[in-house]
């Protein structure tokens, strides 16, 4: 028996979906009106208005079977004999059609429509149930659903189901011999669902699974655009300080992350460094950084303290940042002239400074609670002075937090000597990377990693003369 689906809807599970049988095979074999529609359950399918145009539209086919040997059917020229098979007989049947008649008309069916049925209609639930065709003639039950059907012309309902799921049913109307259904109809019927139930959920699944990769390439592609968008949050050029290199490096776990970096000119003159850091990863953590980014930019036009720079940018985050996240970042105002700094942190990853000749690193200390927590935060300042030949990095965690496969952390303390005994600028950044290759090997990236150096040549400039 013929069967073509005539659905064509995105998602199997969001439209009705019309199945048409092929009408004269369905006739020989059941006598019924053979207009048949297959539709899922509106709890998972909205109906749609072209549902019964394929269904109406579709012409009947009708091959001729092989006479029989020494049999004379007695057909006249044009006609057209068929032969159908019930319960072990053979019996023939003669129609007087014209070729036009055989190729282009329609049967002569009555189709019965795909009715909408609402979740909670408990005739869904005696469908997945019944394990057999439903005669709505004789069927008691106080749902829309079956009075809907009556009024469509449906009298006999047979159940698609698969793996143990109701996944739609087919609609039959009356026999066109005004007989009812036999038990060799009903057992043709359940037969013909027993094939269309997998096929159609193999379709549905075939769709979903083609729904799925559109929305993931999508998807992709929106993260890609902010991909590009958050690029611009980082600085496009590195600052050019007389006997100073600075060198930075970004790599987000994901395709956007949380860290950022920042470089901005203070009132008095000083450049301010920045470095932080926001809880999660991916789109959230991208969104807060945005917004950090920005207040901090517009704090450091009109002020001239990192611990004022922070204190600001905390009181405009706690009003608007979502529950659970907050920020850490560290602010350091540098005066190129002298090496001065003034440092204020909040809750970030201290700094490590090398010191002078490549013997041993320090800490630049100084503490503060992250940013979006609690308003009305103070956040203390420590002064230092970066000195001829050292070197100093600004990181996040996603580098000493890193672990192998064995769960081992690569750790601060790695990292801190790390400093103390490489050289700075991109050779040092360079370094920090291999070594947490070698440490981690295939393990995926856990997290955001941001590295800032700051290098000061070896002889301090003194008037801009060395």
């Amino acid at each position: 028996m013929a069967v073509r689906r005539t659905d064509d809807s995105p998602d199997l599970r969001a439209g009705v979906a019309n199945v048409v049988v092929d009408s004269a095979e369905l006739r020989e074999e059941t006598g019924a009106e053979a207009g048949v529609a297959i539709y899922a359950s509106p709890a998972e399918r909205a109906p749609r208005g072209d549902d019964m145009t394929a269904l109406q539209g579709a012409p009947a086919t009708t091959t001729p079977t092989p006479e029989p040997d020494g049999v004379d059917t007695g057909a006249p020229a044009g006609g057209e004999a068929e032969v159908a098979g019930r319960a072990g007989r053979r019996r023939l049947r003669r129609r007087n059609a014209t070729a036009t008649r055989t190729a282009q008309q329609p049967s002569r069916l009555t189709a019965t429509a795909a009715v909408d049925i609402a979740p909670g209609d408990p005739f869904l639930v005696y469908l997945a149930q019944a394990g057999a065709p439903v005669d709505l003639g004789g069927l008691e039950l106080d749902s829309p659903a079956v009075r809907d059907l009556r009024a469509a012309g449906v009298v006999l309902v047979v159940p698609l189901v698969s793996s143990g799921e109701l996944i739609g049913a087919l609609n039959l109307g009356p026999r066109l011999s005004e007989q009812g259904y036999s038990s060799d109809d009903r057992r043709l019927l359940d037969t013909l669902a027993g094939y269309a139930a997998p096929a159609m959920r193999v379709g549905q699944l075939v769709r979903a699974r083609e729904v799925e990769a559109r929305n993931v390439e999508r998807i992709e592609q929106e993260l890609r655009v902010a991909q590009l968008i958050q690029q611009q949050f980082l600085p496009a050029e590195l600052p050019t300080l007389p006997g100073f290199h600075v060198a930075a490096f970004y790599r987000p776990a994901r395709t956007i992350g949380g860290d950022f970096y920042d470089f901005a000119e203070l009132p008095d003159g000083r450049i301010m460094f920045v470095c932080g850091d926001v809880t999660d990863k991916g789109v959230p953590a991208a969104l807060v950084m945005a917004s950090t980014h920005a207040l901090l930019r517009e704090a450091a036009t009109r002020m001239t303290s990192p611990g004022e720079v922070l204190a600001s940018v905390n009181d405009m985050l706690c009003a608007d940042i979502p529950a659970h996240m907050f920020v850490t970042c560290l602010a350091i105002a540098l005066d190129p002239a002298t090496g001065h700094m003034t440092f204020a942190n909040a809750g970030h990853n201290l700094p490590y400074i090398r010191t002078a000749g490549g013997h041993g690193h320090r800490e630049l200390n100084a503490t503060g609670m992250p940013l979006g927590l609690m308003p009305g935060m103070a956040y203390d300042e420590t002064v230092d002075v970066l000195a001829p030949g050292e070197g100093m990095l600004l990181h996040s965690d996603g580098l000493a937090e890193a672990h192998d496969s064995n769960r081992q952390m690569f750790g601060f303390d790695r990292l801190a000597e790390l400093v103390g005994v490489s050289a700075g600028g991109e050779v040092l950044i360079d370094r920090c990377l291999s070594e947490l290759t070698a440490f981690t090997g295939p393990v995926e990236q856990e997290d955001d990693i941001t590295l800032v150096t700051i290098e000061r040549s070896g002889a301090a400039l003194i008037g801009g003369v060395t």
